[in-house]
């Protein structure tokens, strides 16, 4: 096994830090307070591919692995979690339409997407249908040569500032095999967003509820053939719970970056922060769970880019550990902070609040738990997961 970085991968990495340390870790904070969707920025970051780091470059993108891009991703978040967040979302929706798509559809949405010149939402959660995808009720009723789709969902990022919806809707039965998957421009007539969510972290980039009423939706518009939407969804899952998972990585990184510098500068007693022992251990324990989490996440990573049979359990195992392991890092940084570390004018408070969503979006790290118990219980899998 090699671990060591190619010099292409560490040119993506220093690309990516780059464009981080100018662009997103000065404004973050600010963007933070004034809860300020940063879209010029992200069209910047288009420009240098990070919105289409794993979409075919058949269609525009730079076609990355899963492994490369969260090489990128990590450098982002380590300079704004939020903004980086929701550039992976846009990447997956991205993904979705070049890997799924008809020709025609690829070629009306790709070009501008990849660029970031639309910006895409990716709208699978409902009020009643949350972990439970496959549950959902949005309807989408053949008329002619069209669909009708009626609806809402929940939770979805970047709604009423995006351009394009990547929509899961019920064209069938029940369940799975009943759900289909839609490109709905945002500006759709019947397409109608609510109020903007006042959030406890990700205040960089809005979250609100869509509503469909009545939209009428071309059949070219749908993505893959009929009742594939649900397996659609869930191979964009896995690689969303990589990008998730990678978030936690970046934000970890810059509070334990943040912790080291403050234990040189803070003085009590006489000395410096970094000469106590029990700091010293919280530190290392730190550093440790963060270079374990990034082992598990780029190891999921190579088994998604290698299409692995088990790369969903691994997906979910490291977005489960990631994701705890990131609150916990920033939460430590905080507390070896003290009163400092609960104030604004310091990023850890920011850290702490971006970086606890991560454990409930692409599944909850209790749904991470029961696809992970699931794999194990099924006979040989132990000797499967070694």
């Amino acid at each position: 096994m090699d671990f060591s970085l190619s010099e292409e991968q560490q040119a993506y990495r220093q690309t990516a830090r780059a464009f981080a340390e100018k662009e997103l870790a000065p404004n973050s904070a600010d963007w933070d307070r004034e809860s300020f969707f940063p879209i010029d920025v992200i069209k910047r970051a288009g420009t240098l591919g990070f919105c289409s780091l794993y979409t075919a470059e058949a269609d525009g993108g730079m076609g990355l692995g899963r492994l490369n891009s969260c090489l990128i991703l990590e450098e982002l978040a380590r300079g704004c979690t939020a903004t980086t967040a929701f550039i992976t979302i846009h990447n997956m929706a991205t993904w979705m339409i070049s890997r799924y798509g008809s020709e025609a559809l690829r070629t009306q949405w790709c070009p501008k997407l990849v660029t970031g010149n639309l910006l895409a939402s990716y709208c699978l959660t409902e009020p009643g249908a949350g972990s439970d995808a496959a549950s959902l009720t949005t309807s989408a009723k053949i008329d002619g040569d069209d669909y009708i789709i009626n609806g809402s969902k929940m939770f979805i990022s970047g709604a009423g500032a995006t351009d394009v919806l990547v929509v899961m809707a019920r064209t069938g039965e029940p369940g799975a095999k009943g759900i289909s998957s839609f490109v709905i421009p945002a500006n759709a007539q019947g397409v109608s967003f609510g109020k903007k969510e006042k959030k406890m972290g990700w205040n960089a980039q809005p979250t609100s509820s869509v509503t469909f009423s009545d939209v009428r939706v071309h059949q070219s518009q749908r993505i893959g053939e009929e009742g594939e939407g649900f397996k659609i969804a869930m191979s964009g899952l896995d690689g969303g719970r990589i990008n998730i998972a990678t978030c936690s990585l970046g934000t970890a990184q810059a509070a334990l970056e943040q912790a080291q510098k403050y234990m040189h500068e803070r003085k009590q007693f006489g000395k410096a922060l970094a000469q106590f022992q029990a700091l010293q251990f919280k530190l290392a324990d730190m550093a440790t769970e963060l270079v374990a989490a990034r082992q598990m996440v780029h190891l999921a990573a190579w088994k998604l880019d290698n299409s692995s049979p088990d790369a969903t359990t691994y997906s979910a195992m490291a977005k489960r550990f990631a994701t705890d392991a990131g609150f916990t890092i920033c939460n430590e940084a905080l507390q070896i902070h003290g009163g400092y570390g609960y104030l604004n004018d310091f990023p850890l408070e920011r850290h702490v609040r971006d970086s606890r969503v991560h454990q409930i979006l692409e599944g909850t790290n209790e749904i991470m738990r029961l696809i992970i118990a699931r794999r194990i219980l099924n006979e040989g899998a132990l000797e499967a997961i070694r």
